[in-house]
């Protein structure tokens, strides 16, 4: 059984990922860094093993709950994670060398819209099990490690291009 404890620790990595990429990625030249890329790719290697482990340890108890608003919750994320997956794939196709672990920045343009939008998607849904998801899983399991979540919150607010975590 995975804990919050692990869960938010995820978080953080996956939004100081974000946050450092953020500014390496806004500048051409360092797009084509061997350094840029393993973060990149570390990046893409945490958030595969979020959603993958969000899959197969948090939506089972939400609908095996017999509650309908749990349930629907769960359908939802189990959707959204659908998406990213699919969102995620079709970005390291067009834009990712993954068998030499380098990018391939042909329109810098389009590249970084692409890639501001998908660090967007993935701290919107890291907020939303922050918001939703855990405090749902939380009520449903009424386990004490469940507890440890509520003191963990991310800013709605973008610093720049950034999004700082925040503990109450």
């Amino acid at each position: 059984m995975i804990t919050f404890e692990q869960l938010n620790a995820q978080n953080d990595r996956i939004t100081e990922l974000t946050n450092v990429l953020s500014t390496l990625l806004s500048d051409r030249f360092l797009c084509d860094s061997s350094i840029t890329c393993d973060l990149f790719y570390q990046y893409v290697d945490e958030v595969k093993k979020h959603l993958e482990i969000t899959d197969r340890k948090l939506y089972t108890p939400l609908l095996t709950s017999g509650d309908s608003h749990a349930m629907t919750v769960a359908n939802r994320f189990m959707g959204g994670s659908k998406e990213i997956k699919r969102i995620f794939a079709a970005f390291l196709k067009k834009w990712c060398d993954q068998k030499h672990k380098s990018l391939k920045v042909a329109n810098f343009d389009e590249f970084s819209e692409a890639t501001d939008e998908m660090f967007s998607m993935v701290l919107d849904r890291i907020q939303d099990e922050v918001e939703h998801l855990y405090p749902l899983l939380r009520e449903v399991r009424g386990d004490s490690l469940a507890r440890c979540l509520t003191s963990f919150h991310y800013s709605a607010t973008k610093n720049g291009s950034r999004w700082l975590p925040f503990f109450w």
